[in-house]
């Protein structure tokens, strides 16, 4: 087979075929070319192409994301790099296996005011699990032995454990276009044998005792991908007297006992309510939590234990109550523990609920009683997404407002909250849709929308992949956050006050546009919207801006009468 003549980019592509390496994004450039054509020529691994490496990195991470598997990127030399940092620092936060690789100036170019010669090796490193820079030449056997030696580190490091990001640097000497026919390489793959990780004996006995003499046990699962054993474990924990637990809506975890509407539910409960219904033992799971009213609540009420389940090599305190670090496998010490658990009398988990009923009687009633405004449109959004529907949240209000409705039909929900930056909604969504065989949703506001409009900028898009931008005036959530609510700069330098150009960018990208600006307009198109099986789609859907936050603020402010 023809292909480049660089034989350290032919050892890495061949190393990454080996450790399962299914699909890569490309992005064009001149130094990267050995590159570009070792992936283009190996038919183990798929493709894509996207000119904008931030949009790509993020489209990678959506493919990481729903598959859960390694995604490689692949950037040409000098700032090309720094543009993956967004992505790169959220797949770290995310525990996502990005194989980022980027072509490289010899290094005694370097700083030597020739183009594109920046310092690469160590741009990434804060975000990163691993970082190995070849060698500039392959001359000879230990050269071989050494790249082989840093890409089986890297690799299996971006999967052990907590996974996380790598970084690959690949200096390049020109002529960058030669090929060559060359055999196939058969590199050496090394294979990780790790111990499964369990709970000892100890461990069991101390944290079955501390559960079992514990009135209040609170669970909570923050973002994390669809897990069945996960979910069976705490379904069986849910249905302890002493226990309650809570979900957020990108924890992807189902059960009529869970708790979906954290935000619903603390609203309308009082302050001593609250002192009551604290918990004894607080279980955390999963990432990053995206109710703010949950975390105060805790740090305000700190139970006597709380564990979290994580593999980090850092110890995470979110709650300042931290008294144990579990860094097992979730879902098999759940399991087990709900073997081994007896509750004590405790009418801890009915009192839950019965404030779970109160706060949905008081939120249907909020919502049938506003106007016009994101609560309403959301309202109508979220139980008309089609069953089995893959959806994506973008920051901001989009994720904040999905705390409030229950959605359990989706297949799974997500939104980038191992950074929670705005950039990189849509890249992100895409790379979903191009893996996920169903329809894919973004739901995103038309800040993100603009700071992302690059992910439309692809030969990618398809019937199965849908945006909902919600078009409020730009920057709505500085209006209900305290601090930037109260400035006399809010309007001038938080927010966005002018109408993006949604029809526009839908019409240079080939997407099928509608819009909808009050309430009747969006439930008639809701139906024609996600039956739209010809080409992409988008709906604009106008809401007032000022309004917005107003209801917002009312609805956490409703109260029993």
């Amino acid at each position: 087979m023809e292909t480049t003549d660089k034989e350290a980019c032919l050892i890495l592509v061949d190393l990454l075929v080996k450790k399962g390496v299914r699909r890569a994004v490309l992005s064009p450039g001149s130094r990267n070319a050995p590159l570009l054509v070792a992936f283009a020529r190996t038919r183990e691994i798929e493709h894509y192409v996207m000119v904008d490496e931030r949009s790509a990195a993020f489209m990678a991470l959506g493919m990481c994301q729903q598959t859960g598997e390694p995604v490689a990127l692949i950037c040409t030399s000098g700032s090309a790099l720094l543009n993956y940092a967004p992505a790169v620092a959220e797949a770290y936060y995310q525990h996502l296996p990005l194989i980022v690789i980027s072509a490289d100036r010899p290094v005694e170019w370097i700083d030597q005011n020739d183009s594109q010669t920046i310092r690469q090796q160590d741009a990434l490193r804060p975000l990163v699990k691993r970082v190995c820079t070849f060698p500039t030449a392959v001359f000879g056997e230990e050269e071989r032995w050494y790249i082989n030696r840093m890409v089986n580190d890297a690799l299996n490091y971006a999967v052990r454990g907590e996974k996380g990001p790598v970084h690959i640097n690949v200096p390049l000497r020109e002529p960058l276009c030669e090929v060559r026919f060359c055999e196939k390489i058969s590199s050496r793959n090394v294979i990780v044998t790790e111990p499964e990780s369990v709970l000892s004996e100890w461990d069991l006995s101390q944290m079955t005792q501390e559960y079992s003499s514990a009135g209040r046990v609170m669970i909570i699962a923050a973002f994390g991908s669809p897990d069945k054993e996960l979910n069976t474990a705490l379904s069986a924990l849910a249905g302890l007297d002493n226990t309650i637990v809570f979900t957020e809506s990108i924890a992807n975890l189902k059960d009529e006992r869970f708790i979906s509407t954290i935000d619903r539910v603390l609203s309308v409960t009082t302050r001593e309510e609250k002192k009551s219904l604290a918990p004894d033992l607080l279980i955390t799971l999963g990432g990053a939590l995206v109710s703010r009213i949950i975390k105060k609540y805790l740090r305000d009420n700190p139970p006597k234990y709380h564990w979290y389940f994580s593999k980090s090599e850092f110890l995470i305190d979110t709650m300042q109550c931290i008294t144990r670090q579990v860094t097992v496998n979730a879902s098999s010490a759940l399991e087990r523990l709900s073997k081994t658990v007896v509750s004590p009398e405790s009418d801890y988990s009915v009192n839950w609920h019965r404030q779970a009923s109160l706060a949905t009687r008081l939120h249907d009633s909020y919502v049938s009683g506003v106007g016009w405004c994101d609560l309403k449109a959301f309202s109508l959004i979220l139980p008309a997404i089609p069953q089995g529907t893959a959806l994506q949240l973008s920051n901001g209000t989009s994720v904040r407002y999905a705390q409030l409705f229950p959605c359990e039909q989706v297949s799974r929900a997500d939104a980038n909250r191992g950074v929670s930056g705005i950039d990189g909604s849509t890249s992100t969504a895409l790379g979903a849709s191009c893996v996920y065989e169903g329809t894919t949703l973004l739901i995103t506001g038309d800040m993100s929308f603009t700071y992302d409009v690059n992910g439309l900028a692809s030969s990618y898009n398809s019937p199965r992949f849908k945006i909902i931008v919600m078009c409020n005036g730009g920057g709505g959530i500085f209006r209900f956050i305290k601090g930037p609510s109260d400035l006399k700069e809010l309007e001038e330098c938080f927010e966005v006050a002018r109408d993006i150009p949604v029809e526009g960018y839908a019409a240079l990208f080939g997407y099928r546009f509608f819009r909808a600006s009050n309430e009747e307009e969006l439930k008639s198109l809701l139906p024609v919207f996600f039956a739209e099986d010809k080409s992409p789609a988008i709906l604009a859907v106008e809401t007032p801006r000022v309004e917005n936050s107003v209801v917002l603020r009312g609805y956490f402010r409703r109260r029993p009468r």
